[in-house]
């Protein structure tokens, strides 16, 4: 025993299951809103079931709960193995596992019933801030305290990115959702405002949205990237080197990119064309981490025809490269005329968060728990090809259907007759989109199909499994 090393794989156990719980949750609610804009009539009498309310809960459910779970399970799982040594604390790893369930059903709970943190006027929503605040800051204790008592003298690069991820969503939160309890002037203390003011407001929330997108969605997940690509591939990284620059690269460009979301409103032509320029310099270290990850196969290539989880990965960041180009391009000004308010800004989001995010993540899971579960592998090598294909084919019918429903309404909404008048009515508009939602309902039905494919595969191989804490310090992986 005296070569092995104890790992805590059981906080790592419990976020790896959750993720794949919530990822059905949420994607599930994102078809049935995906049907009731196809289909009006299913926006039922009952408020809580209304496209309005389930929205914001599709988001939080797929950001927060599917993709935060997948950030939790392999941040914890990579530092304790790339460090040689257990997490700091188990009581603050359970911690934070039931403090971050907790946040997600109250969310769950409190997003359909209307009880939202509107900017203007905030109700109930501040505490459940509170709480978010006080399990984040347990997370980045247990990150970063497990890293100080790290008995390697290297920081592997994926916890580069995990730790720039957990320092600036921190920042992020703190910023955005400063409010004001209106307790303290007599009113009720579940009640808050935000305390900006008009543009400012909208420029600290798009500084919040877009950093959202450029933390959580892409630096966390590149982490992924750079400890499960090498691993699966059995390979090191392409290039170390490459990797720091895009590092560094990325989290000081990134900051700036959010006014790209405001051009042409109030907020002042400077700002927005600064939020365009530092969104098309994105490109630059975007790309250079895509090509990074899959230039990782080379002399690999061929595990391709026969690993699906690899080729989650590879194809994942095929996604990533796609849109990180996509949305510089959107940032342009002329492009965002076009662009903006339409379902191509809506493709463009999923080809980030169900390409990238999601095919990374489910890629990651398949590597990951058959190790902390003390199996060989999973239990179908066959139901993951057979993920692989539904899911990414859905992926496809997602995008492809708004690229075009979103180009259309663009071109729609600005055609003018000669004497100045529009030549569509919205509800034209509205009326060509209708083919497209449906095959959007579509794709979005493979990728939960794919999901519960994946719970199946998941609960097989855990079923009768003895899992395990115990590894062999080295090598990492």
């Amino acid at each position: 025993m005296e070569n092995q090393q104890t790992y805590n794989y059981k906080v790592v156990r419990q976020f790896a299951i959750m993720t794949v719980i919530w990822g059905i949750v949420g994607m599930t609610v994102g078809v049935l809103i995906a049907a009731q804009l196809r289909w009006p009539e299913l926006n039922f009498d009952i408020p809580w079931l209304t496209y309005s309310r389930l929205r914001p809960l599709h988001t939080n459910a797929v950001i927060f709960a599917f993709g935060g779970s997948a950030l939790f399970a392999t941040s914890l799982y990579v530092v304790q193995r790339t460090c040689h040594t257990r997490l700091l604390s188990d009581k603050l790893a359970a911690f934070v596992f039931w403090g971050w369930q907790a946040v997600i059903l109250l969310a769950a709970i409190s997003l359909p019933l209307g009880i939202t943190s509107s900017k203007e006027y905030a109700e109930l929503e501040w505490p459940i801030d509170l709480l978010i605040t006080v399990v984040w800051v347990a997370y980045a204790i247990l990150f970063f305290g497990t890293i100080m008592k790290r008995k390697t003298s290297h920081i592997y690069v994926a916890n580069w990115f995990y730790g720039a991820f957990i320092l600036t969503i921190a920042l992020l939160h703190l910023v955005n959702n400063a409010e004001l309890p209106i307790a303290l002037f007599g009113g009720s203390w579940l009640q808050s405002y935000s305390v900006y003011p008009g543009a400012i407001d909208a420029m600290v929330q798009w500084w919040y949205g877009h950093n959202a997108v450029g933390f959580f969605l892409t630096a966390a997940f590149l982490g992924m990237m750079y400890y499960f690509v090498p691993m699966q591939a059995g390979r090191p990284v392409y290039s170390y080197r490459l990797s720091v620059v895009h590092f560094w690269a990325l989290i000081s460009t990134y900051m700036w990119a959010g006014p790209h979301h405001l051009h042409y409103t109030a907020l002042p032509d400077w700002t927005q064309s600064l939020g365009m320029v530092f969104s098309l310099i994105l490109l630059a270290p975007s790309w250079g981490g895509m090509i990074n990850g899959i230039m990782t196969l080379s002399g690999a290539w061929h595990k391709l025809r026969t690993d699906p989880i690899l080729r989650f990965l590879i194809v994942s960041l095929s996604f990533y490269g796609m849109s990180t180009f996509e949305g510089p391009m959107m940032a342009i000004k002329t492009v965002n005329e076009l662009s903006h308010y339409t379902d191509w800004t809506v493709g463009h989001v999923h080809s980030g968060a169900l390409g990238w995010v999601m095919l990374v993540s489910v890629g990651s899971l398949y590597a990951l728990i058959p190790k902390v579960f003390g199996r060989e592998s999973m239990y179908s090598t066959k139901l993951i090809e057979i993920h692989f294909w539904v899911a990414t084919i859905g992926v496809v019918l997602y995008i492809a259907s708004m690229w075009i429903s979103g180009v259309m309404q663009g071109l729609m909404w600005r055609a003018v007759n000669a004497d100045g008048t529009l030549t569509y009515s919205f509800i034209e508009s509205l009326k060509i989109t209708y083919p497209f939602y449906f095959v959007r309902f579509l794709g979005g039905l493979l990728v939960v199909s794919g999901m519960v494919i994946m719970l199946y595969n998941v609960l097989k191989t855990v079923a009768g499994a003895k899992p395990v804490d115990v590894a062999i310090a080295a090598p990492a992986h």
